[in-house]
């Protein structure tokens, strides 16, 4: 009898927090819909559409990528869709059928804020609310300066929902929770940038240059970094600026580099792989400016923008990394370096393929077709690879463990380890099959098709005669026979400190 009456005790206590709780949110939705909002009725329904199927944020996700012209923002606009498409996900497959609860009764909502399509799912949660909180918690996990952008658009979809009278309050929390739960699960599964440890260690000392005095900064005027050169110019009155076109990039490079205290450079990663092996020749700190189309280096490095190159110059904080490098053999010769990616096989046919159709139909679709050339599988090596003779597809060194970022190599946290990131796609058919397994097999795993190992250094010997070679984006025929390593902290860069 005890645990009788304290059961029937405990329903009627919940029960009676069940009729509070929808007291408050039948008031609270009452309390919106009584109230006079000017100027609301003609912009809220319409927003409330507007963020129909996710549509309002995949557009200003697309308008954060193209305007803000950084990586950050890029960053922040992919995690914003990733966040959404989390959130949507668990609230179409589990919140909606957790709990059934009827739509609002529309009898005190004017007829000018009403919807014209009525939703009929479940109202509890809002999906409007979970994907408008999942989008911006995403943006600002980011970037705090789009997150608070974003973050009254968001507030107004969610308000929107209850204002049209197709949720409850609760509903809208409830689904805003979930949102913002979704945003940080997936930055449990991919971290964000500021979450990694600092790359580029150990910290080491460059002459300071407040203003840029005693620096030349050579810029590559083919890689649309013009602009750039205007904030580098502002932003560093003493600096010498060079612009110049692709084929004049070596000699003035040589020119600066024997009459400056540091050497500057402003391009893609392949004029930044020139300057590297430029400043180490002459031992002078390198000051990287992204310039590029992707800016590989410099964001791995930490450096987002002039104005963290800029810092780091004023007050002579820099670092020493490592460089790649690949020596001809067996009788040596001048070594190159790759301050990214070296690779031999089917990329640096990719390489040429899109060069050569690039100018003619644009670079996204010279891309799409150098793709389909390659993946039918023309371009497999035979090679002596450390001992063994190989068939290969594609051999893949990076300067520096690559962290696995979704099914691809992504970031490098350290690029001061003295490792190769070794990486193997073996010869056979569907290469494109193989490509795509090997991608999905993680950064150190072994199956049938693909190979990752660490190393310091490998042999690579019988290449067979016109075989390309690709490194940071440039492309050369190979050797015979190439030794890949290392050269350990070789190489100055200045990096604000504090990004260490």
């Amino acid at each position: 009898m005890p645990n009788t009456a304290a059961a029937s005790a405990s329903a009627v206590s919940r029960a009676r927090i069940a009729a509070l709780l929808e007291s408050w949110d039948d008031r609270a939705f009452r309390a919106v819909a009584d109230r006079n909002w000017p100027g609301a009725d003609p912009v809220l329904p319409r927003l409330s559409r507007s963020a129909n199927h996710g549509l309002l944020w995949i557009g200003a996700a697309a308008g954060m990528a193209v305007l803000g012209g950084s990586a950050r923002s890029r960053r922040a606009a992919l995690r914003g869709v990733a966040s959404l498409a989390v959130a949507s996900a668990a609230i179409n497959t589990v919140g909606k059928r957790a709990v059934r609860r009827q739509r609002p009764l529309l009898d005190v909502v004017p007829v000018m804020r009403r919807l014209k399509r009525q939703p009929f799912t479940s109202s509890f949660p809002s999906g409007h609310a979970a994907s408008a909180a999942a989008f911006a918690t995403g943006v600002a996990l980011e970037s705090r300066g789009w997150g608070a952008a974003v973050a009254p658009l968001a507030a107004a979809v969610a308000l929107s929902r209850v204002y049209t009278g197709v949720h409850y309050p609760s509903d809208v929390l409830a689904g805003a929770a979930l949102g913002v739960g979704a945003a940080y699960a997936v930055r449990g599964m991919v971290p964000t940038r500021s979450q990694l440890p600092a790359p580029g260690r150990p910290h080491t000392q460059a002459p300071a240059l407040p203003g840029g005095r005693g620096l030349t900064v050579v810029v590559n005027r083919a890689s649309g970094s013009s602009d750039t050169a205007e904030l580098v110019r502002e932003a560093l009155p003493f600096a010498r600026v060079v612009v110049c076109a692709p084929e004049e990039v070596d000699t003035e490079l040589e020119k600066a580099a024997a009459d400056c205290r540091a050497l500057g450079v402003l391009g893609g990663d392949g004029t930044i792989n020139r300057a590297a092996s430029v400043a180490v020749r002459h031992t002078l700190p390198l000051a990287v400016f992204p310039g590029g189309t992707l800016n590989h280096f410099a964001y791995d490095l930490g450096i987002e923008s002039v104005h963290d190159t800029c810092r780091a110059l004023t007050a002579g904080d820099a670092v020493r990394i490592d460089l790649g490098r690949f020596t001809p053999g067996p009788d040596g010769g001048a070594p190159g370096h790759f301050v990214n990616t070296f690779s031999l096989g089917v990329y640096p046919e990719l390489v040429r393929v899109r060069e050569q159709w690039a100018p003619r139909i644009g670079g996204w679709p010279a891309g799409v077709l150098a793709a389909a050339r390659v993946l039918r599988g023309e371009h497999q090596i035979d090679a002596e690879f450390e001992g063994r003779r190989r068939s290969l597809w594609l051999l893949f060194a990076g300067n520096g463990i690559y962290q696995q970022m979704g099914p691809t190599p992504g970031h490098r946290q350290n690029l001061a380890d003295g490792l190769l990131d070794l990486r193997i796609v073996h010869g056979g058919r569907a290469p494109g099959a193989r490509l795509l397994a090997a991608a999905l097999a993680g950064p150190l795993s072994r199956s049938p098709v693909h190979a990752a190992v660490r190393m310091r250094r490998v042999r690579i010997k019988n290449i067979a005669p016109g075989t390309r070679l690709a490194f940071d984006g440039e492309v050369a025929e190979a050797p015979g026979e190439l030794t890949l390593d290392k050269a350990i902290d070789a190489l100055t860069v200045y990096r604000p400190q504090a990004l260490l």
